[in-house]
């Protein structure tokens, strides 16, 4: 079934959720060839139906799959695409105070829309279970995803714009298929881009200058959005990184505000407001007034306490100085569990501060 959506909603959410153990151990089960692949796809929707009831009950009106028909928030999405395969390296990625899994994916051939990717099956199997109750919206990293060094291979892709035309037309064609599989509200997930923030070094390909990567960036986006339906709704998410609690990075969206707010073609931002690191509203100016939608994430989702609602009250007046209040909503900061292993809070944690986002946003917004 299709669902119409003007989303983001006030009260939103970055798609991740904690992993029960049931599921975390049937995954176990399956790498370890106790199980069955369909046998794990079976908790997987008894899990995944139980917290598509729990997302409504705590008063949302958009869901997602928590990602639980995966490991990482990026890495599985990519590795079933033609020209693309996962891989164990030496090491993980460094985040603060420690070092994530070691998995990652590579290029090793030229690059095309897998037309069985097991998300598009997925995504009708979720909608399936949401039935009409609310909106079921799908995350997938962004294609600029795929622009960190050491991804493509220079053998089989010696140009970087013919990379790039690949990668497009890739994210177009899995546009077209969730759009005829009923998804309406789809977020690409950007660390990518968010990595521009940084004053650090940051592992891009080194094809080109930093200056030329971020215009690529934007290119990239921008094309796979040119003639996307009226009524798919599209947003992106600049993350810092979430891993177990921790973050890859931080900077301010100064950097970056002034062209990405006003040039990238979506309909949301979903932001990270949810500590110094990410310093202040001043860079919500660049976005276009009647333009899109701004979803601070004033909420964390790295632990379980609860913020203190008059602080929050008083985060959105700021805000509101810098942006216009129709175009404001609220989130967590990001996922509350971009990768399998999860953040630092319990799941009743979890469920606690969504209903306090829902229950914050009705009180601000009716």
């Amino acid at each position: 079934m299709t669902q119409n959506t003007p989303g983001p909603f006030r009260a939103d959410h970055v798609g991740s959720l904690l992993r029960p153990e049931r599921l975390l151990q049937a995954r176990k089960d399956y790498k370890a060839g106790e199980i069955t692949s369909q046998e794990l796809y079976e908790v997987e929707t008894v899990e995944l139906k139980r917290i598509v009831d729990k997302q409504i009950e705590v008063g949302l009106d958009v869901v997602t799959d928590g990602e639980f028909r995966r490991d990482w928030w990026h890495l599985d999405f990519l590795e079933h695409l033609n020209g693309i395969e996962g891989y164990v390296p030496s090491k993980g990625f460094d985040f603060e105070e420690e070092e994530t899994e070691p998995y990652n994916i590579r290029n090793i051939g030229k690059i095309s829309f897998n037309k069985e990717h097991p998300f598009i099956k997925d995504f009708i199997e979720f909608d399936k279970i949401v039935a009409g109750r609310a909106v079921a919206k799908q995350t997938i990293p962004s294609p600029n995803q795929l622009l960190y060094v050491g991804m493509r291979n220079p053998d089989i892709y010696p140009n970087i714009e013919d990379y790039a035309t690949d990668i497009v037309k890739v994210y177009k064609e899995a546009l077209a298929a969730f759009y005829d599989a009923g998804c309406r509200y789809l977020q690409l997930d950007d660390v990518s881009i968010a990595g521009f923030v940084t004053n650090n070094d940051f592992i891009y390909d080194d094809a080109y200058t930093m200056d030329q990567l971020f215009d690529l960036s934007l290119r990239m986006v921008n094309s796979v959005l040119d003639n996307k339906p009226d009524d798919l709704t599209v947003t992106t998410h600049l993350c810092r990184g979430n891993y177990r609690s921790t973050y890859a990075f931080s900077g301010a969206y100064d950097k970056i505000a002034p062209r990405l707010f006003p040039e990238e073609k979506v309909d949301g931002f979903f932001l990270e407001y949810d500590d110094e690191r990410s310093g202040t509203f001043e860079p919500l100016k660049y976005v276009p007034s009647g333009g899109p939608k701004v979803v601070i994430g004033i909420f964390t989702s790295k632990t379980g306490e609860l913020e203190d609602k008059e602080a929050i009250k008083a985060r959105i007046a700021e805000a509101r100085k810098y942006v216009s209040d129709d175009q404001i909503c609220l989130s967590p900061q990001c996922g509350f569990s971009s990768t399998h292993h999860g953040n630092k809070l319990t799941e009743e944690q979890q469920w606690a501060k969504l209903k306090f986002i829902a229950d914050v946003a009705k009180e601000v917004w009716g």
